[in-house]
């Protein structure tokens, strides 16, 4: 029985090896690690990534699938609830380093099931939610782009468009807005309000062009 760790990985999120170290530091003894680069978790399915297969192809019984979050398997709810669902089916255990959660196939009680694939599908949904409010919030920032640009653009943001990126990301897992500042160096008043109005942060950064 194999422990393999899946990490999608993209410009915008936590790198390959910052995923596999936070899973091998929450107590996770990876035997094998699949890292998938640059692939949309929105427009592409699980098994036509290309390490989405290798991952389909190596799972045996038995063995764990380790993700930071759910949402490394992708952000399109029925993707990610089929997938979970297959290998479940085929006996696989899947765990989250964020939280600590397992998912398997073994309970055969009706409440327990019911429960557990509520909470598949409530996660697979927030994920889903979450890659289209970056999208909402991304648009909002094109739009501002073409308006015009001797307009009155306020106060410059205090961080770039990674550190935002890494911010909402954090928000997303639910880290609290202290520990978001002390991990990015943003000021808590700044993270509170991204959280309570993304749209118009996106906003304030394509007005001053801010990569």
């Amino acid at each position: 029985m194999s422990t393999i760790l899946y990490a999608r990985v993209s410009t915008l999120d936590q790198n390959a090896t910052h995923q596999r170290a936070q899973a091998e530091a929450s107590g996770f003894k990876i035997d094998d690690a699949l890292f998938e680069e640059g692939v949309s978790g929105v427009t592409t399915r699980l098994q036509d990534r290309p390490q989405g297969k290798r991952l389909y192809d190596k799972l045996r019984p038995g063995d764990t699938l380790v993700v930071r979050w759910v949402d490394r398997l992708g952000r399109n709810y029925q993707d990610v609830t089929e997938a979970i669902r297959d290998f479940m089916a085929r006996g696989v255990v899947i765990r989250t380093v964020i939280n600590n959660m397992t998912f398997d196939g073994a309970t055969k009680d009706p409440v327990q099931k019911a429960v557990r694939d509520a909470l598949i599908a409530f996660m697979a949904a927030t994920a889903e939610a979450q890659a289209e409010a970056t999208k909402s919030a991304q648009r909002v920032g094109i739009d501002a782009r073409k308006g015009d640009e001797t307009r009155y653009r306020g106060k410059k943001p205090s961080y770039d468009r990674a550190t935002f990126e890494k911010v909402v990301d954090l928000l997303g897992n639910g880290a609290g807005a202290s520990a978001i500042a002390k991990a990015t160096g943003v000021s808590r008043q700044s993270v509170l309000r991204i959280r309570d109005d993304r749209a118009n942060a996106e906003k304030a950064l394509a007005k001053w062009d801010v990569a």
